[in-house]
């Protein structure tokens, strides 16, 4: 009898370990077939999104509201996001609505944290030889600052939110240094140069002292130029710009009282103030794209890259944004 209890009792652990493994592996194998039907949702989702992307491409036909294209009207100009150096599509654009007699003004809509120098630049140049020959408004929406704000100080007028961050005027230049964590893993890496200074912003050699100070003359100098870029644009002396410069974003409501913007309020309101400028009154008047949504990157039409974003997480966003930002930037970090 003992023994035939002991059997029994071994029977039954095997049954429970048996069940017990079923149950894993049954649960195993249903978050696989989940994993699985995620990844096809998400592949589906993809190719109906690029599918909509062909079909709305085709759409256009290559024209804005041919209509309305020919008949006098404000641009409307979004800068979202980074601020790339990539920015020729823009200044070209800029070029040509400048040029035209049916272009009157321009709306700068402006909600960006910054980015590269020569991009906020390059944009800086453009909406300057705008601003001289017809009038230009920017809306700033959640910020405003460092390139951004570079690139909107030629405007003859600049709305900000209560609540916007704008300002941050400066220049930043992230050299990183592994030499000292290959030196501990054994890795002798040695630079041949034409110059003691050549591999200075090579983050496999270590940063000299006259190195940090020759990257230090680059920054400076970098630094300067956004100096007078707002001084000019914003008709102030270099030295209040340099005390208002260190780096510090401001709120809307703290830089109008410091001269960095004109006015509290939304789009609407710097469309008011165009309006006035142009002397239109309560006439009806067209304000359309500068660019035209087919004339785009793909990733930059609105509400695409929000979808992406969804599916493929936030590394997708972040890699499109910094892509090509190599060198001194000038960016409000948070």
């Amino acid at each position: 009898m003992p023994d035939h209890d002991l059997i029994s009792r071994i029977s039954e652990d095997d049954r429970d370990r048996s069940q017990s493994i079923n149950a894993e592996l049954n649960a195993f194998l249903a978050g696989q077939v989940k994993h699985r039907q995620l990844m096809l949702w998400r592949v589906g989702a993809l190719v109906a999104f690029f599918g909509a992307v062909v079909v709305s491409m085709a759409g256009h036909n290559g024209s804005v509201s041919t209509a309305s294209a020919h008949r006098s009207h404000i641009v409307r100009l979004s800068i979202t996001g980074i601020v790339q150096n990539d920015v020729a599509q823009t200044v070209r654009a800029l070029k040509q609505a400048r040029e035209s007699s049916d272009v009157t003004g321009l709306l700068l809509v402006v909600d960006s944290p910054g980015g590269g120098v020569t991009g906020g630049e390059r944009l800086h140049e453009a909406v300057k030889r705008f601003a001289a020959v017809k009038p230009v408004a920017v809306s700033m929406g959640d910020m405003g600052a460092s390139a951004a704000y570079m690139l909107s100080v030629p405007a003859q007028h600049i709305v900000a939110l209560p609540s916007t961050l704008t300002g941050s005027i400066g220049v930043i230049f992230q050299r990183p240094d592994v030499s000292a964590g290959l030196a501990r893993l054994g890795v002798g890496i040695d630079a041949i140069t034409s110059g003691v200074m050549k591999d200075q912003t090579d983050p496999a050699s270590a940063l000299t002292p006259e190195g940090r100070q020759m990257l230090q003359g680059l920054v400076n100098d970098l630094f300067g130029q956004f100096v007078s870029m707002v001084a000019d644009g914003r008709h102030l002396s270099e030295d209040k710009v340099r005390s208002l410069a260190d780096g510090r974003a401001y709120t809307g409501r703290q830089a109008i009282a410091l001269g960095l913007v004109d006015e509290l309020g939304d789009e609407d309101a710097a469309r008011l103030w165009l309006r006035k400028e142009l002397k239109i009154g309560n006439a009806s008047y067209p304000v359309l794209p500068l660019v035209p949504e087919h004339s785009r990157h793909w990733y930059e039409w609105p509400g695409k890259k929000a979808i992406l974003q969804g599916l493929l997480g936030g590394t997708f966003s972040s890699m499109i944004d910094r892509e090509g930002l190599d060198g001194a930037v000038a960016i409000l970090q948070l």
